[in-house]
């Protein structure tokens, strides 16, 4: 089921996505901040009990409503698992982003391309050469490709519906109580960045490797190795360094580089949504026979 319910959820989401205004992300902030509201009196404990009435108790009134529509109709369980997966995943914006800011720079509409920077990623591009806004054009699509969808992917399929609606939250929940300032709120916010780094470690990794497989294998394993600790956030490292390597471009700053080849362009841009493409279709053909293989064993 898991894959089927993927595969429909991916599709719908590529072919009617959801209008912006409707996204989850902006649903679960609403929830996080009325958490944060009610719990948070500056101590860790108060973000911990936050954390696990929040984030536990949604994702198991998902899970369990998934439970008892497939228990009345496995087809209701199936359609659930779809809904739930569709508003968790963010593939066709950043995707349908990136192709605009490509095609833009590649027409060498130079003005264009920094209103869709703008646009896209909330920073003002007004100076910024067409290489500066290739580059970030080419970190965004990675780093969304990993939160808005492989890191969904990892978690639905190992824990269903419940796993998608708790792994989105935990990214919110790091991202806005992580970003309160301690001198104000406390610890309040520290066992949600843990949390977040735990449950990322094993989806960070696969997504790394996987870019190393459909990518420059060499290349990308060596900036992992090499290139990843010049980051204070290692997690995202890993897909920065990994991704860069297996493209052959150069990605970062003069403070902190990832990759090693070229410089970016808009050709490296459209190579990034390329890539994600091509780990998406290996990790679905890999889940088609993994449930192969438990439909001919059973």
């Amino acid at each position: 089921m898991s894959f089927s319910a993927l595969l429909a959820a991916l599709l719908l989401e590529y072919f009617r996505p959801l209008p912006q205004r409707f996204r989850v992300y902006a649903w679960l902030a609403v929830y996080a901040h009325f958490l944060e509201r009610h719990f948070n009196a500056g101590e860790h404990r108060h973000g911990v009990l936050a954390w696990m009435l929040g984030a536990m108790l949604l994702a198991g009134a998902v899970a369990g409503a998934g439970y008892v529509l497939a228990d009345l109709s496995p087809m209701l369980g199936w359609a659930w698992s779809v809904a739930v997966l569709y508003l968790s995943l963010g593939f066709r914006h950043f995707s349908v982003s990136a192709d605009n800011l490509a095609a833009l720079l590649c027409k060498q509409d130079l003005a264009g391309a920094r209103k869709q920077l703008e646009q896209w990623m909330g920073l003002d591009a007004s100076s910024r050469p067409a290489s500066e806004i290739a580059r970030l054009g080419i970190e965004e699509t990675l780093l969304s490709a990993y939160k808005e969808l492989f890191g969904v992917i990892v978690w639905f399929v190992v824990f269903g519906a419940g796993g998608a609606v708790l792994y989105r939250l935990a990214q919110i929940l790091a991202r806005k109580w992580g970003a309160l300032d301690e001198r104000e709120f406390g610890e309040f916010g520290a066992f949600a960045v843990r949390v977040l780094g735990w449950m990322e470690w094993v989806p960070l990794r696969l997504t790394g490797i996987s870019f190393a497989v459909v990518g420059d294998f060499e290349d990308a394993m060596y900036c992992w190795r090499s290139q990843v600790g010049q980051w204070a956030q290692q997690g995202m490292g890993i897909i920065l360094a990994s991704g860069a390597g297996a493209l052959g471009v150069k990605l970062g700053e003069a403070q902190v580089e990832w990759g090693i080849g070229d410089e970016a362009d808009a050709d490296f841009l459209d190579s990034a949504l390329s890539l994600v493409w091509r780990v998406l279709m290996m990790w679905l053909v890999l889940l088609l026979l993994f449930a192969l293989a438990r439909w001919t064993g059973s």
